[in-house]
């Protein structure tokens, strides 16, 4: 065996330095295997732009290595991406029932179903790759179906957590499996990959139970209609909010195209229990009585187009929040979008709502752990090496100090980004290397083919707006036969400013004649002459600098 079958190898591809887009791989020798390809959605300098994935250049200069991919849990941040990842590199991939209905969902959409492989995983199963022996263990978390993962090499074994917490008390009574994960860590991890999303948080996560009590108090003292917005892929929390329906003998009626698809897969599978005739159709909301009627929705993070945005500014027809009715979040707004989530609040409180949000309220806990418990992990592993992963670098600073708390030495603990490796050889870690990652945006049909320069551009438009300078001369001798008219968009009023476009279009004639005295006819050095001009007149004037866009059009 040469050297390099004996290095084994960990990266990450994205979910580090950042919320979202989870995805790491493994590699040992001629194997890689994925774990997650999550998404995550554009912040406002993302001007566009409709969803970000991992860059995955990597694998497709390596694909004749690329084994499989295994997905840890149905979260958005976890199989986002997966649509478009299967169209450049189509390769098994492994989940538990629920994730990969999900997951179905997804393809069914994107027309890549019956192009797929998916395969059925559970907490009992065991896959192997080459060298590779892979087994899982039951985690908690926010959404059913929840695995940890064990790659066991020659080298050693190496642990990925998935996301989880510690909830003894659970809603559907999948616990975490404590015995399992004592004895992998009795067994020896070389390297331990935990996520971090709740590092800077002390104390326990409180349990999934809490909820369903306040939820149900909630219930109680409504008078009119009831909305109840939260992630569509917490089903623990929607068997809550059917079981607060049921006690206060309410209609449930479901707006939002996920959460429609959500309840269905899981219903179908067992995981949600509806009871006979609780559901009606949107549509039959009107009809009856408001003080027996709930309407589960989407759109807790604030999201533009989403059920509660839409619901706060009256934009469904079928149903509309009045002046005593609750509406309940859920939730808790995941970074950079509080503002959205705030303003949806406002609307809904000028609207006569009583709203119930915010984390003093009792109704939405973390399904990720606390402090305690990621120091629990870390005990229970006892891993030689330690990889934080899953969250933004404080976040990863902040569990590197609990992974010293617990015994781990600093030099034993790698925080890396997104494209770094951690090589491991002869038991002995470095991370020395990078490979290519980054964004990839996804722009309407388009992935990929928006790069900084476009979305540059984007930015300048928002901004100033643009000036188009339309000329039209002969092919034959290259006189102006029209023109130069000037078209502004998000720049300036043209009928309140015609004197500032009568100068810009009397200097733009003037630079065309002056370049053509000069014996210049080139369509580049013409457009650049007037971008020039026109532009430093145009800030001389305005102080301000809209994109200038000039077409010469030869006839």
């Amino acid at each position: 065996m040469n050297a390099w079958n004996e290095t084994l190898s960990i990266f990450a591809l994205g979910g580090v330095y950042e919320i979202g887009k989870n995805m790491y791989g493994i590699q040992y020798g001629d194997e890689i295997v994925l774990i997650d390809c999550g998404s995550k959605f554009p912040d406002e300098s993302y001007l566009g732009i409709d969803l970000i994935i991992p860059d995955i250049s990597y694998l497709l200069d390596n694909q004749e290595k690329v084994r499989a991919l295994i997905v840890t849990h149905g979260h958005e941040d976890h199989i986002g991406g997966i649509p478009y990842f299967l169209r450049q590199l189509n390769v098994p991939v492994y989940g538990t029932r629920l994730t990969l209905g999900l997951i179905e969902l997804k393809l069914k959409e994107h027309n890549l179903l019956h192009q797929s492989t998916l395969i059925s995983i559970d907490r009992d199963s065991t896959i192997s790759f080459g060298s590779l022996t892979i087994s899982f263990f039951q985690t908690n978390h926010s959404i059913p179906d929840c695995l940890g993962v064990v790659f066991e090499t020659k080298a050693g074994a190496i642990v990925h957590t998935g996301d989880f917490k510690f909830d003894l008390t659970p809603v559907h009574k999948q616990s975490p499996d404590l015995h399992r994960m004592a004895e992998i860590g009795q067994k020896g991890v070389l390297a331990l990959l935990s996520e971090s999303t709740n590092a800077e948080r002390p104390g326990f996560t409180p349990s999934e139970k809490h909820v369903g009590d306040r939820l149900l108090e909630a219930f109680s003292k409504a008078h009119q209609k009831i909305f109840v917005s939260t992630f569509a892929s917490n089903v623990y929390r929607l068997q809550q909010v059917i079981d607060a329906v049921e006690a206060t003998n309410r209609k449930l009626a479901l707006l939002g195209r996920s959460m429609v698809n959500v309840v269905k897969i899981a219903s179908e599978q067992g995981y949600l229990h509806i009871p006979e005739g609780m559901l009606v159709e949107i549509e039959e909301v009107g009809e009856l009585d408001p003080a027996r009627v709930a309407i589960l929705c989407t759109g807790s993070q604030g999201e533009p187009m989403a059920a509660l945005s839409r619901l706060s500014t009256s934009g469904y027809r079928h149903v509309k929040v009045e002046r005593g009715d609750t509406v309940i979040l859920s939730s808790s707004p995941i970074p950079g979008n509080e503002r959205n989530v705030a303003r949806i609040v406002d609307n809904l409180f000028i609207m006569g709502a009583n709203v119930i949000y915010g984390s003093g309220t009792g109704m939405h806990v973390s399904g990720h752990g606390f402090q305690e418990e990621l120091k629990l992990m870390l005990t229970l592993m006892k891993p030689q090496y330690f990889i934080p992963i899953h969250g933004e670098y404080r976040m990863l600073h902040q569990h590197r100090q609990l992974a010293e708390s617990v015994g781990i030495d600093f030099e034993s603990i790698f925080i890396i980004n997104n494209g770094d490796v951690v090589d491991i050889q002869d038991g002995v870690a470095v991370q020395e290397r990078k490979i290519p990652a980054g964004n990839t945006l996804v722009d309407g049909l388009g992935i990929g083919d928006v790069g900084n320069g476009i979305l540059r551009d984007r930015k300048h438009l928002s901004e100033d707006g643009i000036l188009v300078i339309v000329v039209t001369r002969s092919k034959t001798d290259g006189k102006i036969l029209s023109g130069p008219d000037l078209i502004s968009r998000g720049f300036i009023h043209a009928p309140e400013s015609e004197g500032l476009l009568e100068e810009a279009t009397r200097l733009a004639s003037e630079v065309i004649t002056n370049l053509q005295e000069a014996n210049v006819s080139q369509w580049n050095r013409l457009k650049q002459g007037m971008r020039e001009s026109i532009g430093k007149f145009v800030y001389a004037k305005t102080k301000r600098r809209p994109m200038i866009l000039p077409i010469i059009m030869d006839v």
